[in-house]
């Protein structure tokens, strides 16, 4: 297993409170910042998050190609920088971010829209279902 590189300018405050992989990265996530939809996970070390944090554009670590990547750089699909946050455990970071264009690799607006595990069932819907059945069966005896 290859690690990112470990140099960065990113603000030692943050650095001290990051907790990273075995392989020096976190977890990011990218989440539309004006619908809240989740667009795409990447992984960034000290270096790209500062870099996230300075130039208002996501750098990711690319744990295949082993080197930095800012994404729009060659695809044109741009992520502007709204906001960036650290979980409650500082091992995940946030990113809103005004997403131009696809954010997954394959072309499609988010990386979570194509295999779909489980559908959410509005609870309201649920719950107004489970008390008509109730009252029809009192109702019934």
């Amino acid at each position: 297993m290859t690690s990112a590189p470990q140099s960065s300018s990113l603000d030692p405050e943050i650095a001290a409170r990051l907790k990273r992989s075995a392989d020096g990265l976190v977890p990011a996530i990218a989440q539309q910042y004006d619908t809240g939809e989740v667009l795409m996970l990447g992984w960034m070390d000290d270096e790209a998050l500062h870099r996230t944090l300075t130039t208002g554009r996501c750098t990711y670590w690319s744990r295949s190609r082993q080197e930095y990547w800012v994404k729009g750089d060659t695809s044109g699909h741009f992520q502007h920088v709204k906001s960036v946050a650290l979980d409650c455990d500082a091992d995940t970071v946030l990113v809103k971010v005004d997403q131009i264009g696809a954010a997954c690799h394959t072309g499609a607006r988010t990386c979570f829209d194509a295999d779909v595990l489980l559908k959410e069932e509005p609870v309201g819907e649920s719950l107004l279902k489970d008390v008509v059945d109730s009252s029809t069966a009192v109702s019934d005896q």
